[in-house]
């Protein structure tokens, strides 16, 4: 059995979102996808997600190309995460793109391309043109 690991913060899920898994998925018998925390997130980006952890776990669970879902609470754990969950092959989208290289010891790493045009980022940026406060 081929397992798929991938991660993300998932907030706003998208189309964008959806493709990549659904992609991630077919290059394998198992996906299992780590969702960054809440903290981790603030760490790496300055800002909390829209949605919670909990909620955003259980969106991407409910997803039929998704097998299994965990917390990734630090980037430095990446490699440990694919040991624990015995992963062949590590994938992430394409703006990525050699950041996780350092990995090809323990997996094949894969960078799919992304969705053009969508993004959390660019949505939260459009309700704000829209009119929408700022959180």
């Amino acid at each position: 059995m081929k397992t798929v690991i991938t991660f993300g913060t998932y907030d706003l899920f998208h189309i964008g979102h959806l493709r990549i898994l659904q992609r991630g998925r077919q290059l394998g018998d198992r996906l299992v996808v780590g969702i960054s925390t809440d903290e981790l997130n603030f760490s790496k980006k300055g800002i909390k997600p829209i949605f919670s952890l909990a909620e955003r776990v259980e969106i991407i669970s409910a997803l039929s190309c998704v097998d299994e879902v965990f917390p990734e609470e630090s980037l430095e754990l990446k490699g440990d995460y694919i040991k624990a969950y015995k992963a062949d092959i590590l994938v992430m989208g394409d703006d990525w793109q050699g950041k996780f290289d350092c990995h090809k010891s323990l997996c094949e790493v894969i960078y799919l391309p992304r969705t053009s045009g969508i993004s959390s980022t660019l949505i939260k940026d459009h309700m704000i043109k829209m009119g929408a406060k700022p959180l």
